[in-house]
């Protein structure tokens, strides 16, 4: 490795989420970040381009980046080859996204968050309906950034990536989630357009299996239209981890598809 392409590797580290280099090996720049766990040792074959390792590597940042990378940087479970600088960036950015998005980074920075919030409380808030609600102000939030994260600050089904009017939308409700973890984890739901959100909210809307966007019979038609749901819509993608929510959420969506909502005409 070169002392250029050291600088190239530190610079697409520094400004993509690993803005902490660790070690001045030889052949290795190993970067990390005070944001997330991960840490990317970054590398240069004989063959050109870049290879990065991922340490530590959870199975579901693995999964996360392999699918977003598939057919592309992928070059083992571990591994990624990428041939460019640019692809070097794109790589580090997810990666560093994913990694204060997914479980358990995003409960942690709650944690925290919280413990300093109690700080600025008087000592008789304590467990009073004040600290629940700072609880849920600041819960609210860090589940809005890791879906922000985790989507690639773009909603989940129509790509449309203007912060102001995306919501993060629970499938199992933040009063019906039996932890934190529940409360918190980016796969209990999905980033959605504000109309998308209310009617996820609601109950209104639901994804099957494969994505496939699933709307109450109990929506009028004429309504249906006015909203866009005439049309097939579908998930960008879906992840294992969103099993178990979906089936909660279709479950309470199925409940609700005998209410009428509006007029039928």
């Amino acid at each position: 490795m070169n002392p250029l392409q050291r600088t190239l590797i530190e610079k697409a580290g520094h400004d993509n989420g690993f803005e902490h280099v660790l070690a001045q090996e030889p052949a290795v720049v190993a970067m990390a970040s005070a944001r997330h766990q991960a840490c990317a040792l970054v590398s240069v074959p004989h063959s050109g381009g870049f290879n990065i390792l991922f340490q530590p590597a959870s199975p579901a940042l693995l999964s996360e980046l392999h699918r977003t990378f598939e057919g592309g940087a992928a070059a083992s479970v571990d591994s990624f080859n990428v041939a460019t600088v640019a692809g070097l960036a794109l790589l580090l950015r997810r990666a560093a996204n994913l990694s204060q998005a997914l479980p358990s980074q995003a409960e942690q920075d709650y944690q925290a968050e919280v413990a300093e919030a109690l700080k600025n409380l008087p000592a008789g808030s304590r467990g009073t309906e004040v600290e629940r609600l700072v609880r849920q102000r600041v819960g609210q939030d860090r589940f809005r950034a890791a879906m922000l994260g985790y989507w690639g600050g773009a909603c989940s089904i129509t790509k449309v990536n203007i912060p102001a009017v995306l919501r993060a939308s629970h499938a199992k409700p933040w009063a019906d989630c039996a932890s934190d973890g529940e409360r918190l984890d980016v796969f209990n739901g999905f980033l959605l357009c504000a109309h998308l959100d209310a009617l996820f909210d609601r109950f209104l809307i639901s994804f099957d299996e494969t994505g496939r966007m699933l709307v109450s019979p109990s929506i009028a038609a004429r309504d249906g239209e006015l909203l866009g749901l005439d049309r097939p819509m579908r998930l960008r993608w879906l992840a294992p981890e969103h099993t178990g929510y979906l089936q909660y959420h279709r479950m309470r969506f199925s409940e609700g598809s005998n209410v009428v909502i509006g007029n039928r005409e």
